[in-house]
């Protein structure tokens, strides 16, 4: 299976994902004319060798000419399906986009429709993304990784002034992906190029076992204390794609004196503190008394907390705690847009492809009482519209 796996180490953006595609063998005319495809006016695009503390690297920008407009999603929408990019490209654009918009407006306590996008909706953050998804579909690369993604720190101007590194919106749409950061001071990762790693990545991770055929390193605008570089590596897997292993915590404890109403308040305080999955099992435990068997997995790193939430809402005096190792599938949230407003949808794949497809339930639950509408038919809407992308 042709895997890409992107090194973060600089961190990433839509220009040197790009770039980095280019130097690893995609025809700089093909990003020529999937720029011009968008029906797009007022700009240039250059592609230059460029040297990064010895490493050659390919730099790939956007000049504008001209002051852009602010557009709304609804109008990057429409630009996207009056484009001539091939199908699985436009929803990809549309869908990297509408992820965007989702973090805008949880930023701006506003709803998606209502959100003027500023550098996004600018027609070099436009190119980017459009023909990262066309460059991608062209080399035919069938399953992504990523590293943990290097964000940078200190601060950053922008349309909203100077805000901390990582921007808001950017650590919004890296919510639940593995970031760091180092002594660099810099914007490393930035929203464009956030968007479009978290909905094509499967899993962030070290190195995958592959046979490497290409690489490309694509080159960020300045100079850096570290290489300003990001690296793909294409190639053929050598093992299981989306079979992932981790170490969890389980905790378990009997309780047959405790209020059952309780429970429901337990389970959302437990996910609050990091919970990755809970059971409640009714036995029939001494004495005959009925009781409960509450099982809880959680990170390592969130064991203390949710050890110490039991104890302090339940009425157990003892524990038991197990560390063991799973095997999961690679997930993915993708927002798809639905008549009924945009819905995430949880994707697990295997070898690249869909195993499971689930529109999130609670985003369905909220959507159809708002709109009066059967949960079926907003459930239904999300999970065609997702089908579409994957």
């Amino acid at each position: 299976m042709k895997t890409a796996y992107f090194d973060c180490f600089a961190g990433i953006s839509g220009d040197m994902i790009i770039g980095s595609l280019i130097d690893a063998g995609l025809d700089f005319s093909f990003i020529e004319k999937t720029a011009a495809d968008l029906g797009l006016s007022g700009f240039q695009i250059f592609a230059e060798k460029k040297l990064k503390n010895g490493i050659s690297a390919t730099s790939f920008k956007v000049h504008v000419n001209e002051d852009h407009p602010h557009r709304r999603l609804s109008d990057i929408t429409k630009i996207i399906l009056s484009s001539g990019l091939p199908e699985p490209a436009k929803n990809h654009s549309i869908s990297i986009f509408n992820r965007i918009a989702v973090a805008e407006a949880h930023i701006h306590a506003t709803t998606i429709d209502d959100i003027h996008f500023h550098e996004i909706g600018a027609v070099d953050s436009i190119i980017d993304i459009c023909c990262a998804a066309a460059a991608l579909h062209e080399m035919k690369i069938q399953y992504i990784i990523s590293s943990p993604l290097n964000t940078g720190k200190g601060f950053v101007n922008t349309a909203h002034g100077l805000l901390p590194v990582p921007a808001p919106a950017t650590a919004e749409i890296l919510k639940s992906i593995p970031v760091y950061s180092t002594s660099t001071e810099a914007e490393l990762t930035t929203p464009t190029g956030a968007a479009i790693i978290a909905h094509y990545a499967s899993e962030f991770n070290s190195f995958p076992a592959m046979r490497i055929n290409t690489i490309g390193y694509g080159a960020g605008t300045r100079d850096l204390d570290i290489p300003n570089l990001l690296r793909v590596c294409i190639g053929e897997s050598v093992r299981n794609e989306g079979i992932l292993s981790d170490k969890v915590i389980e905790i378990e404890t009997s309780i047959d004196d405790m209020n059952p109403e309780f429970y429901s308040y337990l389970f959302n305080v437990l996910f609050d503190d990091g919970a990755l999955d809970m059971a409640l099992i009714p036995v029939l435990m001494k004495k005959n008394r009925p009781g409960h068997i509450l099982k809880v997995i959680t990170t390592p790193e969130k064991s203390e907390n949710v050890i110490s939430r039991i104890f302090r809402e339940t009425s157990t005096s003892g524990l038991r705690v197990t560390e063991t190792s799973r095997r999961i599938l690679a997930r993915k949230m993708i927002p798809v847009e639905t008549p009924y407003g945009i819905i995430n949808v949880k994707v697990h794949e295997m070898n690249g492809k869909a195993v499971t497809v689930s529109p999130e339930y609670e985003e369905c639950r909220i959507i159809a009482i708002e709109k009066d509408v059967p949960l079926k038919n907003v459930y239904n809407s999300a999970l065609k519209e997702a089908q579409k992308i994957i």
